[in-house]
């Protein structure tokens, strides 16, 4: 198995086990199977807290929601910032569910640790070394997503950065990768995930909302990724997708991130799991 040998922190050796990852009550990477759900953008506070609301009753686990937004186009929104901090604080006040949600700069670093359980690493900035370094010396959590063209080796590498500055506490994502098929919007590769629970300690999840692009898809991709051995996934919900200021055609309805929630749990629990 071509995986290099400079990698040290991020690859198992013969005496390592499984790195567990605490975020609040919950442990990332036991038995329970993760699920990690939210809008893209956090548009508003009615918006945030009545996702928060539904995804907690139909059984996710912790809420994710951007307040600052690595955009395309310098034209479209960018998120709330800080306000949309302090709105997922509120939400997870209300809710109790731990808040994920992106940094996209060093000196961001601070502000949002203020306010989030868990520091999202985007495919974007995947290689963005100086924030790499930076999440690493703060000792939040930090989901880590796989960048669009990033090979494994090179996501672990990424990883190191994170390690190496003393963080140990580091979640992959894989989120799909950027090929020549235009169907969807990325081809989701579950053979890394196979593969890096092979080769590597650290949790993985798997985000099949950016991973396909298409709301449809969503679900068998999310039951997908528990038969792969994730640890667990992130999905995109949106009271009213159509109206979604980022990523609509991806974001689940409420009754519809309901039914993945059932649809889910016999294929977790085949695997020895629980959701």
């Amino acid at each position: 198995m071509r995986i290099g040998k400079n990698l040290k922190l991020s690859v198992k050796t013969v005496d390592s086990e499984n790195r567990v990852v605490t975020v609040g009550d919950l442990e990332v990477g036991s038995d329970l199977f993760i699920v990690i759900a939210g809008p893209c953008s956090v548009e508003s506070r009615e918006q945030i807290l009545d996702v928060a609301r539904e995804v907690k009753k139909a059984g996710a686990h912790m809420l994710r929601g951007g307040a600052f937004k690595p955009r395309t186009s310098p034209y479209s929104f960018q998120g709330l910032g800080v306000e949309g901090l302090k709105l997922l604080a509120e939400a997870r006040e209300e809710t109790g569910l731990p808040v994920v949600t992106e940094v996209m700069a060093p000196e961001q670093v601070r502000v949002v640790s203020e306010y989030a359980d868990v520091l999202q690493i985007g495919a974007r900035n995947m290689q963005n070394f100086p924030l790499l370094r930076e999440v690493g010396r703060c000792r939040k959590p930090v989901l880590l997503k796989r960048g669009l063209w990033a090979t494994v080796e090179e996501w672990l590498c990424a990883a190191e950065y994170i390690m190496v500055e003393g963080n140990l506490d580091v979640i992959l994502c894989e989120r799909g990768i950027r090929t020549f098929e235009k169907a969807t919007r990325n081809t989701l590769d579950l053979s890394a995930v196979a593969l890096l629970k092979h080769v590597s300690p650290l949790p993985v999840i798997v985000d099949p909302s950016h991973g396909t692009g298409v709301r449809e898809l969503v679900p068998s991709m999310a039951r997908a990724s528990a038969a792969a051995g994730a640890d667990g996934i992130m999905v995109e919900v949106h009271p009213r997708p159509e109206e979604a200021l980022s990523d609509g055609p991806q974001s689940l309805r409420f009754e519809e991130f309901r039914r993945l929630m059932e649809g889910l749990r016999p294929v977790v629990e085949a695997v020895g799991r629980r959701v």
